[in-house]
């Protein structure tokens, strides 16, 4: 049998490529390789081990003829086009837990850092100066954190905080109330965040839901003098508003480890005093970049060597020959999920998935984790169908599965079933002639409707003239509808329509929707 092939582009340790030699696999160390000199040589692997520094654009993987995996040290694969990969059949990994304690580490110096206004006064005493009175900082004893993602590096932001005797104030849509006194944080919302908050720091990931949470709006409304610090990606705060608040005094300063083009030679805070920048340095560490290549050594390795796979981005841990018969029902659960944690603005405290008929009689463990995924990768960070149900444990999220022989009405059911702490959401789904995902009840609304990739969501009251203003306002937009589909649970109550739309709506147009006098919930929804 021929061994397993894998090239390490980017520096790993020494101890990672051992890694590979003991476990029977060949690799090769090429790094600093040239986009064309990748694209040469990557026929002739099985496995590419990177960090950030390498590309693996679709180009690359289109060349990559006997790629299998692509291991990332590291969390992030924005640099990793791992919808090509999945097209092309290659598993894309990364090591989600490995840096955490070093990223949030690096945004407690940084906070601190920007308290006592530590880079200028480094600089301005190497320079011969000797500037007291200039250097007037504030003490973090006793002021406010506020937390922004409380998912596994800001959990930990939050206890070191906390152990700087910081009042600490944490957002999360997915953080229960029990979660949040098991480590010692207030619960609460962004508005809270926003009036109370000295300092607000920021670990959520990059989404469109997430795009722009800090911009010149929610600047309004924090406390003069604030100070922001972005440590988990660039475009989570508008540079330019954050700029015009810094000079205008109302805020007092940032600091800012990721921006939203990288790397970063020129940018609109560069140069301001008020703005302590490093670049991307959240994970650079010896101890967390030793964890990451040991981890994506091991993790590649088992995949080649026994087809284990962990921590996927893009594929769940299944049998060989579970495979065919899941496959469908895998799409329908990342859709469920994925709906479900779009129409969720509340902490989840419970979770019932209800397998029926036909699936019931499937393993349904990778269907959960894929639903898991849908519905908690919408807010945060590297989850995956691996790391899925560990999220919703650490975050005490009952997780339920049950399971009946058959449904009444359909071969094969699956209900997703959501307890928040002001509501009870659910959403089902089932196979038309056995591969194609149908949504077929929403909230008890019985409706029959293909997920789009774009989409809206209304809840309206069911009075005459709805249907034709929401068509003049999308038409007015510009905005074509693809699908049209309406439930609704008794004559004039409760409505739903969902919309297949050909492209996504902004911001503007969901709130000429929202003023419909019959509309009481409009969402854009995106998949």
């Amino acid at each position: 049998m021929t061994k397993p092939k894998v090239l390490i582009s980017d520096k790993l340790s020494a101890a990672a490529v051992e890694i590979f030699k003991n476990r029977g696999v060949d690799v090769d160390i090429k790094t600093g390789l040239k986009p064309e000199e990748l694209l040469a040589i990557i026929k002739d692997y099985d496995g590419l081990a990177i960090r950030s520094n390498t590309k693996v654009t679709k180009a690359v993987l289109e060349a990559a003829t006997r790629l299998k995996v692509v291991g990332r040290a590291g969390i992030g694969v924005d640099n990793v086009d791992v919808e090509a990969a999945t097209s092309r059949g290659v598993v894309v990994m990364n090591t989600p837990f490995g840096n955490a304690i070093t990223t949030a580490e690096h945004a407690i110096s940084m906070m601190m850092s920007l308290a006592r206004d530590i880079p200028a006064a480094n600089a301005s005493t190497h320079a011969g100066k000797w500037e007291k009175s200039r250097f007037m900082g504030v003490e973090i004893y006793g002021k406010t954190l506020g937390v922004i993602g409380c998912g596994n590096i800001g959990s930990i932001v939050c206890d070191r905080a906390l152990g700087l005797k910081m009042k600490v104030i944490a957002y999360d849509p997915f953080l229960s109330q029990q979660r949040a006194d098991d480590i010692g944080v207030e619960k609460g919302d962004l508005e809270a965040i926003f009036a109370r908050s000295d300092f607000i720091t920021l670990h959520t990931p990059l989404n469109e839901h997430t795009r722009g949470i800090i911009d010149a709006k929610s600047i309004a409304k924090m406390k003069k003098g604030v100070r922001i610090i972005n440590c988990a990606r660039g475009g989570l705060v508008v540079e330019a508003d954050l700029k015009a608040a810094i000079e205008s005094g109302h805020v007092a300063g940032a600091a800012f480890d990721v921006f939203e083009e990288e790397p970063a030679k020129t940018n609109i805070l560069f140069g301001m005093e008020k703005v302590v920048a490093t670049p991307h340095l959240g994970a650079s560490t010896d101890e967390a970049q030793e964890n990451v290549a040991l981890q994506v050594a091991e993790q590649i390795s088992d995949y080649l060597l026994t087809g284990a796979v962990t921590n996927a981005l893009n594929m769940p841990s299944v049998s060989a020959e579970d495979a065919p018969k899941l496959k469908p029902y895998m799409g329908l659960a990342e859709q469920l999920g994925s709906f479900a944690g779009q129409i969720t603005k509340s902490g989840v405290k419970e979770i019932t998935i209800t397998y029926e008929g036909h699936v019931a009689e499937l393993n349904t463990r990778p269907l959960t984790a894929v639903t898991l995924k849908g519905l908690l990768g919408q807010l945060m960070e590297s989850v995956n169908m691996v790391n899925a149900p560990l999220i919703a444990r650490q975050r005490d999220i009952k997780v339920t599965e049950v399971k009946r022989e058959t449904h009444p009405l359909y071969q094969t059911l699956m209900t997703l079933c959501i307890v928040t702490e002001r509501q009870t959401r659910s959403v089902s789904g089932t196979l038309f002639g056995g591969s194609l995902p149908r949504l077929v009840d929403v909230n008890d609304i019985h409706i029959e409707a293909e997920v789009g990739k774009h989409m809206l969501y209304v809840i309206n009251d069911d009075k005459p003239g709805f249907i034709g203003a929401l068509g003049t306002i999308l038409g007015q937009a510009g905005v074509n509808i693809a699908s049209f589909h309406l439930g609704r649970a008794a004559e004039g109550g409760a409505a739903l329509a969902l919309l297949n739309l050909d492209q996504a709506v902004d911001e503007s147009v969901r709130a000429k929707v929202e003023a419909l006098p019959q509309v009481k919930q409009v969402q854009a929804l995106s998949f």
